[in-house]
């Protein structure tokens, strides 16, 4: 997909995993580009891939497929806390780097915290932890209207390396648009 073409954005939709997005999750989750900042390592065959579907997307409580024209192009996912801290959710996101560059994950996040506000009434606080190095996912927080609140230096354990981490909230208080 070209820098060119526009992207309809509101032909993008989030919806639970199914098994026949297989393909489709192996386009980006075997794709080392979009897999450089994530906490899972790269997808290298469809039986890992049909393995993390059904032991972890399928049962979280709030995974969704980035759909457009319900193809699965991305992911985005809410982690609420429990116990104490119940107030608090993080947020992670990924998409096939074909379609970045479009506004497709800024949009999906905002449809996900508007969907998380309903199904987890005790959250007040969505978090996200972006590597310092990821500039582009720290856009997509900004343009989401997240708040950069601090860097965390070597705050955090990936792929062999201690990063430092960047931390954005945006409290169910705040104005969404």
């Amino acid at each position: 997909m070209s820098k060119e073409m526009e992207i309809n954005l509101s032909k993008i939709t989030l919806r639970p995993y199914k098994i026949s997005d297989v393909d489709d999750f192996l386009m980006y989750g075997g794709n080392e580009k979009v897999t450089r900042f994530t906490r899972w390592n790269t997808f290298t065959s469809k039986q890992e891939v049909v393995s993390y579907i059904n032991d972890y997307c399928i049962p979280h409580p709030y995974c969704r497929s980035i759909c457009l024209d319900n193809r699965a192009i991305g992911f985005v996912i809410i982690m609420p806390r429990s116990g104490d801290d119940r107030c608090r959710a993080d947020v992670g996101y990924a998409l096939a780097a074909e379609y970045w560059g479009h506004g497709i994950t800024t949009t999906a996040v905002k449809m996900a915290i508007s969907g998380g506000l309903k199904e987890f009434p005790d959250v007040v606080r969505f978090q996200g932890l972006v590597e310092l190095e990821n500039k582009a996912s720290q856009r997509v927080l900004d343009k989401a209207d997240f708040l950069k609140e601090c860097v965390l230096r070597k705050y955090s354990f990936n792929k062999g390396e201690t990063r430092d981490m960047v931390m954005y909230s945006l409290l169910s208080t705040d104005f969404m648009p």
